[in-house]
């Protein structure tokens, strides 16, 4: 064998054993990569980094003034890494690190810390937590300059695990609420309804897998920072909620209900200002928020939703409200079901005024029989119009989708008509009935309820919302005058005259629907009271439910209507703007100068100077109005402020129209002499535009 072919032999054989060995290794790296991967992946995670989800820190919940319903609030666990401190170092700081330890935690001695460290030291144990109590920043901040720990996590071996803790500064107020998000990322209300806006974005860690299951993170500067979540601007009132909450809670402990809601809505602007849900928790024998009713739970209404078939009877036909009707002797049967109204004996004939104020099923299912039982379709029509058969499209999740009947459903009967006219056989959730009520309020205009006002990272605004329109006009003006009558007339000589008052006036309606247990009705009931205040000029609409009170009192006139009461009291004591303005009314002085009341200060100093009379100012104001002190005038403040009706009894005439005209109002008079009355009060909010009559006298 020459020279040649034994180079090219011994090539061929390298070439043979490198290829060899290749396919080996590409064999080796299929086989861990899927006959192996779960083996070595399990034995990565037990000897091995791995890189672990840092949770972002959530974003905070507002109320409608700025103060937190919800916060995340830093908490550090305390661990240390006794291999890092030098020995002089660790020597002479051991024995006070302890004590200290010892002093803050109150737990153990000093002896047993000395101990646990030492030990760990001795088997080399890189992560110790040192005390399972989590500790606050401030704590953390004075640690940090205790012995050995000063040294800072890389000489010393001090470290201080962040976890965020939800806070609520308001403890359960709003509870269900303000809601929650688990591990899982299930959960309820406004945190989970909000989730992609709080949670942030979590980052990334290098962790270290330590004897006993535990992960240290190793800060190797490969970490991935997370973002922090966006805070949520709510329309809630702390003041209201409180308010709500404790009127509900008082109203369900008196009646041994099973469960109650509340929700107080701002008329102009749909904004929920309070909402609160109870449950009964018999174990405990107390009441919790763990269901929102007011968004999810549908029932059938009933009294309560009369208010919809009488819009459609007065937009459907000429009715007046001073027809009559005749309601019998409080029994009246429809096909094989009779209708029963509660008074024993029946209304007789009344008017239809009275029968909407006395709640007479009789009378309603009456009307609305004769005017759609040919087509029911046109009543359900109506129904729809007014948007009672669509949800809300709420801010929160869950909203209850409400079950409204059509007459080419399986279930439509003959008698669904009638019950469905006095709020049976339907499902609506309260705020979907609150709204209806709302648009009343407000003229007409159904909004839809927002909760939720804004999204913002720091003092940046993200997004905002408003309240959106759903009808323009959900009846006639001719309705609607019509029907804010009768609501007021339930209050004033109704089923709710119980919750009247001199102050101010309520308009709504009671509701006593009877309970459907196993498809029939019983005599456990549903209680409501909806409507809005002050009537004449609506500012809050609020719906009042509490189910299947105990005892005597059963009705909504006498369960309901009382805690709506109670909280509108509330609201008119804490809400100076639905106050009508207070006149001090000053005492005309005798004696020699009896027509220097008010006006200009220069003209009024002018004519006293003119007339010897002696005058005096204690303001330097350009109105003024007169004050008798040590046998002269004295002049004082009559402050004239921009938003606000000006006081102009006592002026002149010229001086009381200038002063109105130049706010933009426009003025009527009447008589001679000085202003002796106006007919809109000092102190009332100012509209451009507005009509005056001053009396003169």
């Amino acid at each position: 064998m020459n020279i040649r072919k034994s180079i090219i032999l011994r090539v061929r054989v390298a070439f043979l054993i490198i290829g060899v060995f290749a396919f080996a290794v590409l064999a080796r790296i299929v086989i861990l990569q899927t006959v192996d991967d779960r083996k070595w992946a399990r034995l990565a995670e037990e000897i091995d980094l791995k890189y672990r989800t840092v949770k972002a820190t959530r974003g905070n919940i507002y109320s409608d003034n700025g103060s937190l319903l919800a916060t995340s609030l830093p908490s550090y666990r305390v661990a240390f890494d006794p291999t890092i401190a030098r020995d002089e170092v660790y020597k002479k700081g051991i024995d006070s690190l302890a004590l200290k330890l010892s002093y803050h935690f109150n737990d153990r001695s000093r002896e047993y810390y000395k101990r646990k460290i030492n030990d760990a030291r001795i088997a080399k144990k890189q992560y110790v937590i040192l005390n399972r109590r989590l500790i606050k920043y401030q704590e953390k901040k004075e640690m940090a300059n205790w012995p050995i720990f000063r040294e800072g996590r890389l000489k010393g071996g001090v470290i201080f695990e962040k976890l965020d803790r939800r806070y609520r500064p308001f403890s359960y107020l709003g509870y269900r609420t303000v809601g929650f998000v688990n591990d899982n990322n299930d959960g309820a209300g406004l945190e989970y309804s909000f989730n992609k806006y709080l949670s942030g974005k979590d980052g990334k860690a290098l962790y270290q897998k330590m004897a006993g299951g535990k992960w240290r993170p190793l800060h190797d500067g490969s970490e991935v920072r997370p973002v922090e979540g966006y805070d949520i601007h709510t329309t809630i009132n702390v003041n209201l909620q409180d308010v709500t909450e404790s009127a509900l809670l008082n109203a369900l402990e008196d009646h041994d209900a099973d469960y109650g809601c509340a929700i107080v809505m701002e008329v102009s602007t749909g904004e929920i200002k309070a909402i609160s849900n109870l449950t009964k928790n018999k174990k405990y024998n107390d009441y919790r928020e763990v269901f929102n009713y007011g968004v999810q739970g549908l029932a059938e209404p009933g009294s309560t939703f009369k208010l919809a078939s009488m819009i459609a009877l007065l937009e459907d036909s000429k009715l007046k409200l001073t027809d009559s009707i005749n309601t019998g002797n409080g029994t009246y049967k429809f096909y094989n079901h009779n209708m029963i109204d509660h008074k024993p004996g029946g209304y007789g004939t009344i008017s239809v005024k009275q029968a909407f104020e006395y709640s007479s099923n009789i009378a309603i299912s009456k009307m609305v029989y004769n005017q759609f039982g040919s087509d029911p379709q046109r009543y359900i029509d109506y129904i729809n119009s007014f948007g009672l058969s669509q949800p809300l499209g709420f801010q929160m999740i869950g909203e209850g989708i409400p079950k409204i009947k059509n007459p080419s459903d399986k279930s439509w009967s003959g008698i669904t008509l009638p019950w469905m006219s006095i709020g049976y056989e339907l499902e609506l959730t309260p705020l979907q009935l609150l709204t209806f009520y709302n648009a009343i309020a407000n003229d007409g205009k159904s909004i839809r309820p927002i909760i939720v006002k804004s999204i913002s990272q720091a003092d940046k605004e993200i997004k905002y919302f408003d309240s959106r329109v759903l009808k323009k006009k959900i009846c006639s003006a001719k309705t609607l005058k019509e029907v804010k009558s009768l609501l007021e007339g339930v209050v004033e000589n109704g089923t709710a005259k119980n919750i009247k008052n001199k102050y101010y006036k309520i308009a709504g309606k009671t509701g006593t629907a009877q309970k459907l247990v196993n498809g029939r009705y019983t005599r456990q009931y549903s209680t409501s009271f909806v409507g809005y205040f002050p009537a004449e000029n609506p500012q809050y609409s609020c719906i009042i439910v509490i189910d299947k009170p105990k005892g005597f009192r059963q009705y909504g006139s006498n369960v309901a209507a009382p805690v709506f009461k109670e909280i509108a009291d509330k609201i008119y004591a804490l809400d100076l703007e639905l106050h009508a303005p207070y006149i001090a009314m000053q005492d005309t002085e005798s004696g020699i100068f009896p027509v220097i009341k008010a006006g200009n200060r220069e003209d009024l100093q002018r004519i006293c100077d003119e007339l010897s009379i002696p005058n005096k100012a204690s303001s330097s104001e350009e109105w003024v109005k007169a004050r008798l002190k040590d046998n002269a005038v004295l002049w004082t403040t009559d402050e004239i402020a921009p938003e606000v009706v000006p006081d102009v009894l006592g002026m002149t005439l010229r001086d009381a129209i200038f002063l109105l005209e130049n706010q933009g109002m426009q003025v009527s008079h009447k008589g001679r002499g000085r202003i002796t009355k106006q007919s809109i009060l000092p102190g009332q909010k100012l509209s451009k535009g507005s009509r005056i009559s001053l009396t003169l006298g």
